[in-house]
């Protein structure tokens, strides 16, 4: 018996989502199942001048489990005008779409239809213009899920990097704030879980914490997040498994510079970063194209791109879908051993 297809939200119509979605999706179809939610009129243009028209199913979601092997299904979610897409830049509407899209998508794998999603990437700014209060979807996942965002962690997961992250969108400014022992303690749970689960934490390996200021605070010359905040978390952690018995190597804090590099070796199969930039420049310097942003956390498995919706590429034409097509790689990969 098939397992239920993986949930695929498109994203911003005027971005590359949408495309990337598909190709994506065609070129795993006859390996997997999927369901991509967006503009069904588009996804069949986009198909269309691909040559793939022929695979692609429209599909209610009552009707999504009977979606054939080879074959990509679409859920039409919103209809936006197509000369607004082709203006490739932040809207109301497409905003209003995006929102729209996402949180069907979203609903179908929490209420159980679909067994993971996989999101393209959203512009705030549209949908912060068409009147909903945004700030990432990792963020609306938790809600949707009845969650608070401490709740959950985000990550980025590739194949030289693997980092969580303990506070995501915030102004710079309230970071040292936002830094707690609470939120270090779950991001480092939560990276831990994530590295069993990918069968990468073989016993020694080593997960460890970044700190926030230069040098890691030099005992805290630089600042005191360190000493305030992230090494308790560490002293309490390592009263837990698996840090006490050892199948997870728990280290830091260490100034990041170092952490990373350390990473990048191969010496480090694991990090935990304190704020947002800190984790993804890294992250898109080491593992471009390949890294997947994935919410921690969550009832059900959500994978997404780590890129934006980069209207110059949708605009030039020159979209790669190497980023989705990881995301849709990671969603079979940890739903693998999911029953329906």
């Amino acid at each position: 018996m098939s397992k239920r297809p993986i949930a695929v939200s498109g994203g911003d119509a005027a971005g590359v989502g949408p495309l990337v979605a598909l190709r994506a999706a065609f070129e795993l179809r006859t390996e997997e199942r999927f369901v991509l939610f967006g503009d069904a009129a588009q996804l069949e243009t986009l198909a269309e001048q691909d040559g793939k028209a022929h695979a692609l199913r429209r599909r209610s979601l009552s009707d999504v489990h009977g979606l054939e092997l080879g074959c990509v299904g679409v859920v039409d979610t919103s209809r936006v005008d197509p000369a607004l897409i082709a203006e490739h830049r932040a809207a109301p509407a497409l905003g209003e779409a995006q929102w729209l899209t996402l949180n069907m998508a979203a609903c179908a794998v929490r209420d159980g239809t679909l067994r993971a999603l996989a999101t393209g990437p959203t512009s705030k700014a549209a949908i912060v213009s068409a009147g909903h209060p945004f700030t990432g979807q990792t963020e609306l996942l938790a809600g949707l899920s009845g969650l608070a965002d401490d709740d959950v962690t985000m990550m980025f997961l590739g194949p030289k990097l693997r980092v969580a992250l303990v506070t995501t969108h915030l102004a710079v400014a309230d970071v040292p704030a936002a830094v707690s022992t609470a939120r270090v303690m779950r991001s480092v749970r939560h990276l831990a879980q994530a590295l069993l689960a990918l069968g990468s934490a073989a016993r020694n390996s080593r997960l460890v914490v970044a700190g926030l200021n230069p040098h890691a605070g030099e005992g805290g010359l630089f600042g005191r997040e360190e000493i305030d905040a992230i090494a308790p978390a560490l002293r309490l952690l390592a009263n837990e498994a698996p840090f006490k018995d050892g199948t997870v190597q728990l280290v830091g804090p260490e100034p990041a510079e170092a952490v990373f590099r350390g990473a990048q070796r191969g010496d480090i199969q694991g990090v935990v970063a304190m704020l947002h930039d800190q984790a993804t420049i890294a992250s898109k310097l080491l593992d471009w194209g390949a890294a997947v942003n994935v919410t921690w956390g969550l009832p059900f498995v959500r994978t997404s791109v780590d890129h934006g919706v980069a209207y110059d590429a949708a605009r030039a034409g020159t979209a790669e879908h190497d980023g989705m097509l990881a995301a849709l790689q990671m969603a079979r990969r940890l739903t693998e051993n999911v029953d329906d």
